[in-house]
């Protein structure tokens, strides 16, 4: 696949969509839009006695609540170093700090349409202080949930967010290699 031309349609401080001419191996021609996010980071908080911490905030593309791991991009669609950035959206979005941060995997949101791609986090050793949510954050809620609640949400509609289950995925794949 070749990339003939690309114009930019639209950016604002999270994201820009493009339009790209291509050319297929076939020769034929076509267009794709794409959307540019900067990666983000998703974080697993995990305490001693095995909890998971979600957050709960409004999805406005959905219409919805929804509660799902902490995660995030930095701002102004600024590129950061996963590690920095995990620590960083775990601080703003929970308030919680990790002691051990684990990176456990990679995940692509959506590559049939945007460039994005995230870093899975293990977080644990975790010390308790304030939240510094963003401006857009300021309904969010948080709170700690059993494996089995967890699990239950998902099986019962309540986590649906795509990238929280697929590094939960990665969470349990991580504990089979560790015989936990």
């Amino acid at each position: 696949m070749q990339t003939l031309g690309s114009r930019e349609v639209y950016a604002n401080s999270w994201m820009t969509v493009r339009e790209d001419a291509i050319r297929r191996p076939d020769g034929s021609r076509g267009i794709y839009g794409v959307v540019d996010k900067p990666d983000f980071a998703l974080i697993i908080p995990l305490d001693e006695r095995g909890r998971l911490h979600l957050v709960e905030q409004y999805r406005y593309p959905l219409g919805l609540r929804r509660w799902e791991f902490p995660q995030g991009t930095a701002p102004d669609r600024a590129e950061l170093p996963a590690g920095e950035l995990a620590a960083r959206e775990l601080r703003e979005e929970t308030g919680l700090r990790a002691g051990r941060m684990e990176e456990l995997g990679m995940l692509d949101v959506a590559p049939g349409m945007s460039s994005q791609r995230g870093r899975v986090f293990l977080a644990t050793e975790l010390t308790v202080g304030e939240p510094e949510r963003e401006h857009e954050e300021q309904d969010m809620r948080a709170a700690w949930f059993s494996r089995a609640e967890f699990e239950a949400m998902i099986r019962d509609g309540g986590v649906t967010d795509a990238q929280s289950i697929a590094g939960y995925a990665l969470l349990l794949l991580h504990e089979r290699r560790q015989g936990q």
